[in-house]
């Protein structure tokens, strides 16, 4: 018999992605966000809400390990099939992955789970060994993997959770991962020279970026508790966004000043995250900020004593991998996820 179960009701479920402690509804506020479940049985529908303005959210379905279904969320409260008519003696894993990317400009976009419904049973799901944190901007939220590379068109759907380079990776180790990033945003300034749009002023936020009054009662602009999941790793991809600034003759900050954003975010990182390895990975649209990054990593180490604060060039996107909005596309994802890859085995 078919049965539906609130989130809070399922003992064998990982919900993946910074959020809250509240489960009914469980909101997915940025990239890769979701769940994961083992379940045994015939069918398995999942209950979502979602709201946008100008760009709804969209999300990839996985079973054991392959995509099945990829769609934007439609308004209001929906039930959409995951999978019916399997065979119910078999256990299928199943991924819900948020594609789209928290988004700051538009206070209405949300995507929450309420329940799933199926006429089997969840079974235990094994924890995974590794967890890696990314912090990034649009490189790491999955900009420009999906569409043609003619395509210059700002919109949701181009967006993928689970082939940029964080999720590859992430997957190459069977980790469990976590992204916060978003579009434009740098260190100190986005890559329009607002220095008010730059990641390490929310990082101790749910999803602090967000704005609204529903967003706010939603938790995003909570406390967020880091005790709830310590990373392993984590691996920050920010500067290129304010490369783009620094070429812009109206802004007015220096080097030096970015130099010490990097400082000081890195002391961030490491007061939330003691035990982690944090890797600094640059590159993949370029590599004109290289030397002020490393200046400001090895100035960190000096000053903290930090030895386990790294430093890696991404390689860059060349012709013929580049996706939409000229973006890096898959190829060049994946090109970034062997070399990160095979750093961080290398240093653990």
């Amino acid at each position: 018999m078919i049965k539906e179960y609130k989130i809070s009701e399922i003992k064998n479920i990982k919900l993946n992605g910074r959020s809250t402690d509240c489960l009914e509804p469980y909101t997915l506020f940025w990239t890769g966000s979701g769940f994961e479940v083992n379940v045994k049985g015939r069918e398995l529908w999942v209950e979502i809400e979602a709201d946008y303005e100008e760009q709804e959210p969209w999300f990839t379905v996985l079973i054991n390990g392959a995509p099945v279904l990829r769609q934007m969320a439609p308004k209001g409260s929906n039930k959409i099939c995951l999978f019916r008519s399997r065979n119910p003696e078999e256990i299928k894993n199943v991924r819900f992955i948020k594609d789209s990317q928290a988004m700051h400009d538009d206070e209405k976009c949300m995507l929450s789970i309420h329940s799933l419904i199926t006429d089997g049973v969840f079974c235990s799901i094994d924890e995974r060994k590794l967890k890696i944190e990314f912090i990034g901007d649009s490189i790491t939220s999955g900009e420009g993997i999906f569409g043609d590379t003619k395509e210059e068109d700002w919109v949701s759907m181009f967006f993928s959770g689970v082939y940029s380079y964080a999720a590859l990776t992430a997957e190459k180790f069977k980790a469990d991962y976590r992204i916060i990033s978003q579009s434009g945003w740098g260190v100190l300034s986005s890559w329009d020279g607002n220095t008010a749009n730059a990641i390490p002023k929310y990082y101790e936020k749910v999803c602090g970026l967000l704005t609204g009054d529903r967003n706010k009662k939603l938790g995003a602009t909570d406390d967020y508790d880091f005790k709830k999941w310590q990373p392993d790793v984590v691996v920050v991809n920010l500067g290129t966004n304010d490369c783009n600034a620094f070429e812009m003759p109206e802004f007015t900050y220096t080097i030096e000043d970015f130099e010490n954003e990097v400082i000081m975010f890195l002391k961030k990182i490491r007061k939330y995250n003691p035990k982690a390895d944090i890797i600094w990975g640059y590159g993949m649209l370029g590599y004109k900020m290289t030397a002020s990054i490393t200046r400001a990593v090895n100035a960190y180490t000096l000053e903290t004593g930090d030895k386990k604060v790294h430093f890696i060039n991404l390689p860059n996107t060349r012709e013929g991998m580049f996706g939409s909005r000229q973006h890096p596309g898959l190829k060049s994802h994946k090109q970034a996820a062997e070399v990160l890859s095979d750093y961080i085995m290398g240093m653990i």
